[in-house]
């Protein structure tokens, strides 16, 4: 099947470059699962932008630096900053219901931020960014959203009838979920939107899906990866047993909620960082798994039931909603929380146009590193960095549209030499393994030793996978199993390869900071 331009992933960068793309070419949209799967719908917080007369691009790009701990280019940060006013007026010709004060935008503020600056609808802002988006893209004659496509791999020169080793990419392999077969799709330019890969880990807040996808393609195909170690953990995810991922926003502790101690009901934020709950979420996770494992806790408190009732229901409608159901009245009471992983601060090394390494490959969000996030992402910033670069790889695909050329024919998947799995307990297995070691050994708190025995886990589980995909019919939990084990490995590499702690990346073996701050960029 032959496209314009092929995106794999639906959530706010994929869309964006969608509908700036489809104004003069016809473009492919393919989801893994459903059209609304992928993060962007669980983001509660909302989108940092300068908006408010005290405020400037200054002082916003100023605390992203402060929050990235020296490991952002400069370059990178002043170009999103600046496009954060004009990625919030497009959201509202969209029909983004921003919330709002009087005649302007409501805006909160979150940790890290020194002005309010942050946009929001209520407090489940993504899905209404993702609604708009996909009412807009399901409208548009010149867009094509295919929904249960897991993606294999990148279609490259040497999947030409006649081999190139260009490298030049040409679409993807994807394996319908509903027919169990595997189909071609070729275009002249290829975007990867597919997200983070939190899923490799134990605890997160990331949807299911979040199993690095596109990271692990682009890095098969040859692209270049960076700062991998860079895994963001939220400080702040509901603890209850029956309740998975479900995130308590930092807007929580911007508008006053304090982080206690349970058993001793001190307000220890103070005693770690002078910013105290209003600290980067680096510190503060750090500080929530210190006071849990130092006096065995199962959790600590946090805790707002300070503020007047109608505050708290007005500022957290979704949250209070949901704790309630839980038998928690977060008008009256704390709420049990731990830290999760929350974001992939590292990815496929790109520029500001969005281009990765490889001709015709682009890729925006969270499986980037554009150079924004640094060693630590600023708070709602994320949402902001999928627009400029959706909207930044779209406008680079049109100025260069006739340098691209048609795709040549490519081969089919060749299923040949493999049979149906008759052991799909194994992958279940190692999934459940690789999730629990990467959280014993990779999490917030690293040592050599721990690094260096995830490392020797990865290498064995690499080979039985291998062995695995060689033999059987591919399927999504396969295909996420081998996208999974590839981003830990490179996690694991680039943690190894840093001799320092800075931003998200803290050891015991090497707890102080270097007078350079070096991204750790990986070549397959």
């Amino acid at each position: 099947m032959s496209h314009d331009v092929i995106i794999v992933g639906s959530g706010a960068a994929g869309l964006t470059a969608a509908l700036e793309l489809a104004e003069r070419v016809k473009v492919l949209v393919l989801a893994k699962g459903e059209l609304t799967g992928g993060s962007t719908a669980w983001a509660q917080g909302g989108i940092a932008a300068v908006l408010d007369a005290g405020d400037t691009f200054e002082n916003h790009i100023r605390d992203t630096m402060v929050a990235g701990a020296g490991l952002n280019r400069r370059e990178t940060v002043e170009f999103v900053i600046e496009r954060a006013p004009h990625a919030i007026d497009r959201l509202v010709e969209l029909g983004v219901p921003f919330n709002t004060e009087g005649k302007d935008l409501h805006l909160t503020r979150e940790g890290g931020h020194s002005h309010r600056r942050i946009v929001h609808v209520d407090d489940a802002t993504g899905r209404a960014v993702l609604d708009a988006l996909l009412r807009a893209a399901e409208a548009h004659p010149n867009i094509t959203l295919l929904p249960h496509r897991a993606c294999i791999d990148l279609i490259t020169g040497r999947h030409e009838e006649r081999y190139s080793g260009s490298g030049r990419v040409w679409g993807v392999y994807a394996l319908n979920e509903q027919t169990g077969k595997v189909e071609v799709h070729t275009a002249r330019a290829t975007i990867l939107a597919t997200g983070g890969a939190g899923r490799v880990y134990q605890f997160s807040t990331a949807p299911r899906g979040a199993t690095g996808d596109g990271i692990a393609m682009a890095w098969r195909a040859g692209c270049r990866v960076a700062n991998m170690e860079m895994m963001q953990f939220h400080p702040t995810c509901l603890y209850n047993l029956g309740v998975k991922n479900f995130l308590i926003t930092e807007a929580v502790r911007g508008e006053g909620g304090r982080l206690l101690n349970p058993r001793t009901g001190h307000r220890y934020m103070p005693d770690y960082d002078e910013r105290a709950e209003l600290a980067p979420r680096d510190i503060v996770a750090r500080a929530n798994d210190s006071e849990i494992k130092r006096d065995g806790l199962d959790y600590v408190h946090l805790d707002i039931s300070h503020q007047p009732v109608d505050f708290v229901k007005g500022h957290f409608p979704t949250i209070y909603e949901k704790l309630l159901g839980l038998g928690i009245d977060m008008t009256k009471q704390p709420i049990p929380v731990v830290p999760a992983q929350h974001y992939t601060c590292g990815g496929i090394v790109i520029d500001l146009a969005g281009r990765t390494d490889l001709p015709g490959l682009y890729a925006a969000g969270e499986c980037t590193e554009s150079g924004l996030h640094g060693a630590n992402r600023l708070a709602s910033n994320s949402l902001l960095e999928c627009f400029v670069f959706g909207e930044a790889a779209a406008a680079d695909i049109l100025a260069r549209w006739e340098s691209f050329a048609t795709p040549p024919p490519v081969r089919a998947w060749d299923e040949s030499r493999v049979t149906d799995s008759d052991e799909e307990v194994i992958i279940q297995q190692n999934w459940t393994e690789i999730r629990r070691f990467m959280w014993n050994y990779v999490g917030i708190v690293r040592t050599t030793k721990r690094l260096e025995r995830a490392a020797h886990r990865i290498k064995l589980l690499m080979e039985e996978v291998d062995d695995y995909y060689g033999h059987f019919r591919v399927s999504t939990d396969l295909i996420e199993l081998r996208n999974l084990l590839q981003c830990a490995e490179l996690i694991v590499r680039s943690a190894l390869e840093r001799k320092e702690s800075r931003g998200l990346h803290f050891t015991l073996d090497y707890p102080k900071l270097l007078p350079e701050a070096r991204d750790t960029v990986l070549v397959p």
